[in-house]
């Protein structure tokens, strides 16, 4: 036990340490959490219940047979939970630029026998993802690393049908946490419309809607 507690004592400021190198990198350059670091963002964070996959696939009203596009997938923490909301008759894109990160989602569906996430390798903001028409988006702790965050807004808004809905969650344990007024504010010049909030100033989910043109 006391082992226990010193390894644990020792992990706090290492982490802290590697949070703000992180985030002062990130200001410089694209830097997504890399793949050895995914242990990170793996699991839900137990402080932040606003941003557990759970509670976002909940708010964001993930029906079955949707097919959704999970923006900088990651190793899948809500991709594959994503899978299995929508069912057989659903879709998840998941999208990543890192390959490693993506062939981790592909064994988690493996072993769950999911059949219906679809891997897409790509930037987002560049114009470049084949991807069909969809339901809803999900992107989580993600926008900060985007280098053109307002390209980005633009092609999630295209590549959604109308009335198609996109959230964005947030976490202040994130290094590259964006606050709600900047969400909103590249949301709105790229058409969309908020439709919902929850949690708080530190960890938050916003959907935002694709209006529908009559």
């Amino acid at each position: 036990m006391k082992k226990f507690k010193l390894i644990t004592l020792a992990i706090i400021p290492i982490s802290i340490i590697i949070f703000y190198m992180w985030r002062f990198a990130s200001r410089k350059r694209e830097i997504p959490c890399p793949f050895w670091l995914r242990g990170l963002v793996e699991i839900d964070n137990p402080f932040t219940k606003a941003n557990k996959a759970s509670v976002i696939i909940r708010q964001s009203n993930i029906e079955p047979g949707m097919h959704v596009i999970d923006f900088g997938c990651g190793p899948g923490r809500l991709t594959i939970p994503l899978a299995e909301r929508v069912g057989a008759d659903g879709k998840v894109s998941a999208v990543d630029i890192q390959a490693e990160m993506l062939a981790r989602v592909e064994k988690k569906a493996s072993h769950r026998n999911l059949k219906n996430i679809l891997c897409v390798q790509g930037r987002i903001g560049e114009g470049e993802l084949q991807i069909p028409q969809s339901d809803h988006a999900v992107m989580v702790s993600v926008l900060g690393e985007i280098p053109n965050r307002q390209a980005a807004f633009n092609e999630i808004f295209n590549l959604l049908k109308p009335g198609g809905v996109l959230t964005v969650a947030e976490t202040i344990f994130d290094p590259h946490f964006q606050k709600k007024e900047t969400v909103i504010q590249f949301a709105k010049q790229a058409g969309f419309q908020e439709k919902d909030f929850s949690g708080n100033w530190s960890a938050y989910s916003v959907l935002l809607s694709k209006p529908v043109i009559k």
